[in-house]
């Protein structure tokens, strides 16, 4: 114990007197230091990867060339019973009928063809019956004509040439039959034109669809006897270029239609005169127009509006230009079934000697012709089906028509057996309803009804046109071995202006002699029996009620006819 205390004690005082106090030394040396300089390397972060190089290889000029090989598919095959029918090229139809009365019908037509059509046709009527009491009433009428055309993908060629010749008597005349000379009431129409057309359908829709149409046709009427007079007769030329075109751009359609009708009409010789009355006319009619619409479709196409004008220029006696305004909105309701529609036109319809003589064949040759002015024409209704085989058609319209052709009974040139054309100024209404029943190809039964109502400018009634209108048309067939057809057609409200008081249902109103021209009750019939597809009889009864009604005025058709034959394919 005492030895650890006395080292303990020991190094207390060597620890204690160790340290002395501080010691200052001045002196005079040479000290080097290391001059210092500044990093020119800017720090950076050294990553453990290192990224390889990348190798660029050049594009190859060679072009190796490769090949597609497509393996065949063989084409379907649809087996089925039925076969298409076979057909002929011939069609002939004999017949004689009533009031001697022969009929013979031959056409030619050429067989299933992708690209040529073509075919004729030679068409005869004729009758060697008179009416008691009345003048001759002999007619025939012939036709000819001839059409072709190619149809190609992109575009189609059509051509038609036609001749007709149609003879008759101006037999409104109450006389006994052998009174008078047949060859001093005859008359006798030629008729020779043609159509031709061209229209391309392109099937994408960025091109430019387009038709073009040229019409020629040449009518005159006969002759006078003597032959020194043979200019007195009535003759024109007709020659029309038609064009449209249209082009579809989204869900608008484009179109715009560009015509040209030219009709020139003569009577005797120009600035002379055969009578004091009867002097000789030449008109010469050009009206050209131009018709740009726009048509748009929405609502998956059951909205459809059409919006555009017409423009036209009226060459006549006097310069005129008229514009049209062309609208139509329709849209389709519960998928068809109910489609209403609504539009605003116009137009201008050129009268010609021929179209004059289509509607009444026993009118004048020195007519004086006017284009027919429909100002405005506002329509509108609804249509649609009840079901698949029946559908309707209920509708309106309101028109105002400057120069409306009406056909009077002429006393200056004729003793009242012929018609002579007045123009008059009419607001004309028009309420129709149509409904039709098809049950496949076995039964067809189309019902039409029409109320006119007529308020003129200076005559008292629209003459020899009717007020009320039904038509029948009907087609049914009995295990394709017997053919049944009907044609009904009744009109009422009809007509005429007279100039004398005569014993019955003539009355004065407004200074104009009104003689009413009856009830039309016209039905008729017709059957056909096939004996097989080639050979087959026929048997046409026309006017079942045998009513004897006045189609023009002092003009009365032939009671009950009995018409039959045979037809024969080949």
């Amino acid at each position: 114990m005492k030895r650890r205390i006395s080292i303990f004690f020991t190094l207390f005082t060597l620890v204690s007197f160790g340290q002395g106090p501080d010691i200052e030394v001045e002196g005079v040396g040479t000290r080097y230091v290391e001059p210092a300089y500044r990093i020119s390397e800017t720090p950076k972060i050294i990553d453990t990867t290192i990224s390889s190089k990348v190798a660029d290889y050049p594009l190859l000029v060679i072009q190796h060339p490769t090949t597609i090989t497509l393996q065949d598919i063989d084409a379907a095959k649809i087996k089925t019973t039925e076969k298409l029918s076979q057909l002929y090229p011939f069609y002939v139809k004999l017949g004689i009928g009533s009031e001697l009365m022969p009929l013979g019908e031959v056409y030619f037509d050429s067989k299933r063809s992708r690209k040529f059509i073509y075919g004729a046709h030679v068409k005869h009527l004729s009758s060697f019956g008179n009416l008691k009491d009345y003048a001759p009433a002999q007619f025939d009428r012939s036709k000819f004509g001839v059409y072709g055309g190619i149809n190609e993908n992109n575009y189609t060629l059509r051509g038609d040439i036609h001749y007709n010749n149609q003879g008759l008597h101006y037999y409104g005349w109450k006389i006994p039959t052998d009174s008078v000379s047949r060859d001093s009431i005859a008359q006798r129409y030629h008729d020779i034109g043609g159509i031709f057309s061209f229209a391309s359908h392109k099937k994408d829709s960025a091109n430019l669809n387009f038709k073009v149409g040229l019409e020629y046709n040449h009518f005159t009427s006969l002759k006078p006897l003597v032959d020194s007079l043979s200019d007195w007769k009535g003759r024109e030329n007709h020659f029309a270029i038609n064009s449209s075109a249209w082009y579809k751009l989204g869900k608008e359609i484009f179109a715009a239609d560009f015509g040209i009708r030219y009709n020139g009409y003569k009577y005797g010789i120009e600035d002379s005169a055969l009578t004091v009355l009867d002097s000789g006319i030449v008109l010469n009619n050009t009206i050209v127009n131009l018709k740009p619409t726009i048509s748009t479709f929405s609502k998956n196409k059951r909205f459809k509006a059409t919006l555009g004008f017409d423009f036209l220029v009226d060459a006549h006696v006097k310069t005129k230009a008229h514009l049209y305004p062309v609208a139509e909105v329709k849209y389709s309701l519960f998928n068809d079934i109910f489609i209403p529609y609504v539009g605003l036109r116009g137009g201008l319809k050129q009268n010609t000697y021929k179209s004059l003589v289509a509607e009444n064949e026993f009118v004048l040759t020195n007519l004086s012709l006017r284009n027919e002015n429909r100002i405005i024409d506002f329509y509108g209704g609804f249509k649609g089906t009840l079901s698949k085989r029946i559908s309707f058609n209920i509708g309106a319209s309101f028109a105002r028509i400057q120069d409306k052709a009406l056909f009077v009974t002429d006393t200056v040139f004729s003793v009242g057996n012929k018609f002579n054309v007045i123009y008059d100024t009419l607001t004309l209404t028009t309420i129709e309803g149509s409904i039709s029943y098809q049950l496949n190809e076995k039964l067809k039964v189309d019902g039409i009804g029409r109320f006119y109502s007529y308020a003129l400018l200076n005559n008292s009634y629209a003459w020899n046109l009717p007020q009320l209108q039904f038509i029948v048309r009907g087609h049914y067939n009995l295990f394709d071995k017997f053919l049944i057809n009907l044609d009904v057609n009744m009109e009422q409200g009809r007509r005429a202006l007279v100039y004398a008081m005569e014993p019955e249902d003539v009355t004065l109103e407004d200074n104009q002699f009104v003689k009413e021209l009856g009830f039309i009750a016209d039905v008729n019939l017709g059957l056909e029996y096939r004996y097989n597809q080639r050979i087959s009889a026929f048997i046409q009864l026309n006017n079942v009620a045998s009513q004897r009604y006045n189609r023009w005025y002092n003009y009365p058709v032939q009671a009950f006819q009995v018409l039959g034959g045979i037809t024969a394919r080949f």
